[in-house]
């Protein structure tokens, strides 16, 4: 089996949208462990507006770019499955340097859509949240 790593940034994505990132981990039966490594950087108020699943790893960080900092120390390269909830597109190198499948989770209008041709980018709020069940799905068969 596959190992996903979902790298969170709570301060730059709606609670909604993470809502639904979390239900599809838990459609396809993934959960923090073997199968799955999640960091979730953000200020303190960000990390409590959502409940995160038991093994996750929240790291509180204040300050600009605070939280982008402590994701790209999170990160790990592997030609593993790498989600991404953020809409800052600093990430955009990491994405296209990634060897293995990438799923940005951000805001249609962030500026995550510049990642659009680096990754597949999903809104959960404007597309299917199934989009991101199927991604997952098909990322730990491939």
């Amino acid at each position: 089996m596959r190992c996903v790593q979902i790298l969170i940034d709570a301060d730059n994505v709606h609670p909604v949208r993470l809502r639904a990132l979390l239900d599809a981990l838990e459609q396809v039966g993934l959960v923090p462990g073997p199968a799955l490594s999640m960091t979730v950087s953000g200020r303190p108020a960000a990390l409590a507006d959502s409940a995160w699943p038991e093994g996750a790893e929240l790291v509180e960080q204040t300050g600009w770019q605070g939280a982008d900092a402590a994701l790209a120390e999170a990160y790990r390269q592997d030609h593993e499955p790498l989600v991404i909830a953020s809409g800052d597109g600093d990430f955009r190198q990491l994405v296209a340097l990634h060897p293995g499948p990438v799923l940005v989770v951000a805001a249609a209008e962030s500026t995550a859509g510049r990642l659009r041709d680096v990754a597949t980018v999903v809104d959960p709020v404007h597309a299917e949240s199934d989009r991101i069940v199927n991604w997952l799905r098909g990322a730990t068969t491939a």
